[in-house]
């Protein structure tokens, strides 16, 4: 299993998300979105397994904008350009992909 993590530092999701994995000795890779954010190819990855509309946080000041924008390629380009519009944490195992804390699904990964 080759798992990363995309979350933010202060997101207590993400930190119960990385504590799951962790007391099942799951090797993960962390990646802070406020520092790196994510590839162009990695989000869409995420987007075809949980659909755009899963992606987006709707708790963040902009997500109303996202929601006005009419084309597919500007809501990435938007999302791509500020991170912190994901809801996070965002989990990839190769192709599967989850857009918050979702340890139901997790657990069918291993």
């Amino acid at each position: 299993m080759n798992v990363q993590i995309f979350g933010k530092k202060k997101c207590f999701d993400t930190q119960k998300a990385e504590r799951w994995f962790k007391e099942r000795r799951i090797k993960y890779q962390y990646i802070d979105l406020n520092r790196y954010g994510i590839s162009r190819g990695e989000l869409q990855s995420v987007k075809n397994a949980v659909g755009l509309e899963n992606l987006v946080d709707e708790k963040h000041p902009d997500a109303a904008l996202i929601a006005y924008l009419a084309r597919t390629e500007d809501k990435l380009e938007r999302i791509f350009e500020d991170p912190t519009l994901l809801r996070t944490p965002i989990v990839r195992n190769g192709k599967k992909a989850t857009s918050g804390y979702q340890p139901e699904v997790w657990k069918d990964w291993e």
